[in-house]
């Protein structure tokens, strides 16, 4: 039988084991640093979409699993993203030069603002918008990505 005196230290054990598998249990997140490149403009805003997935990348929102826009202040730009679960992501980013926070096309869908997309894959009427799969990447931990803003497809 338990003790009166012995009820501090049991209480004490209990609370530390439920403390210890919180922590356990706990999901580990990451931050992501995009850092963009090569900005022709002063003015304006680069706009980012991170996705989580194929469906929807790089122009539609349905796997987007965070966004924001970073005002321009140079031909430089970074935005951070955290609280990012350990996983296989890519990025979409816009030189938004006219506020709507999309990437404007012509007639023939071909963009009319500065883009950018994760890993700098070739963009051309022969290759057509980028895979998922071709600017994907994994983040584990801390994880800075370069991307190189582009303002006309590649020849």
């Amino acid at each position: 039988m338990l003790k009166l005196s012995q009820l501090p230290h049991f209480l004490l054990a209990g609370l530390l084991s439920i403390s210890f598998v919180k922590t356990v249990n706990a999901e580990s997140t990451a931050k992501l640093s995009v850092v963009v490149n090569g900005i022709r403009h002063q003015k304006g805003e680069i706009c980012f979409r991170v996705f989580g997935g194929e469906k929807g990348f790089p122009m539609s929102s349905t796997s987007e699993v965070q966004s924001g826009c970073a005002k321009i202040t140079g031909t430089s730009v970074t935005k951070e993203f955290s609280g990012l679960k350990p996983g296989t992501y890519a990025i979409a980013v816009v030189d938004d030069q006219n506020g709507d926070r999309k990437l404007n096309k012509d007639f023939f869908g071909i963009p009319t603002e500065g883009f950018g997309i994760s890993k700098n894959p070739t963009v051309s009427i022969q290759t057509g918008t980028p895979k998922f799969r071709d600017a994907s990447f994994v983040v584990n931990n801390n994880t800075t990505v370069n991307i190189i803003m582009k303002y006309s497809l590649d020849s």
